[in-house]
């Protein structure tokens, strides 16, 4: 597969749906991006088929949900295997997220959420028996978000 060109309108429905990808219609985004209602359902359906948008998903606060742990869990995985690793990661529970690291002998990042260091402590002993390092384990106080905000401008108008 090609890389995706993204072009203005592109990026303003990218920026829009991270903003708020539930509460905006079609023809809200349009206004947005002063195209037309089917043209922005057309290029959403084309990011989605290009894979630039990858899906969508509700932006829970655990803590809020009744899990106020968030461990970040920095393992070292052998190399050649570290991506292959990421499906059976995200299947232990109490994973919410795995990132590849690509610099530094800290490969993996592994995100999980629990009550009690008692839901924690598993993911990291299946970590190890799955035969990563877990070299370190960070607890997180809290994680905001926002929207990539250079979605919203030309590549070549950037840091000007």
């Amino acid at each position: 597969m090609t890389e995706y060109e993204l072009d203005d309108i592109d990026r303003e429905i990218l920026y829009a749906l991270q903003e708020e990808a539930r509460n905006l219609s079609s023809s809200e985004i349009a206004d947005r991006t002063e195209a037309s209602s089917s043209t922005v359902r057309k290029r959403i359906q084309r990011l989605e088929s290009e894979g630039v948008i990858k899906g969508y998903s509700a932006d829970v606060d655990y803590q809020k949900s009744g899990y106020p742990l968030r461990m970040l869990l920095f393992c070292t995985a052998p190399i050649p295997e570290r991506g292959e690793l990421i499906d059976d990661i995200l299947e232990i529970p109490g994973v919410v997220s795995v990132q590849e690291l690509v610099t530094g002998e800290k490969n993996l990042l592994v995100t999980a959420v629990g009550e009690t260091d008692d839901d924690i402590t598993p993911v990291a002993q299946e970590l190890l028996e799955m035969g990563l390092t877990v070299a370190d384990e960070v607890l997180v106080r809290s994680h905001e978000t926002t929207p990539f905000d250079d979605l919203t401008s030309p590549p070549n108008q950037r840091d000007e």
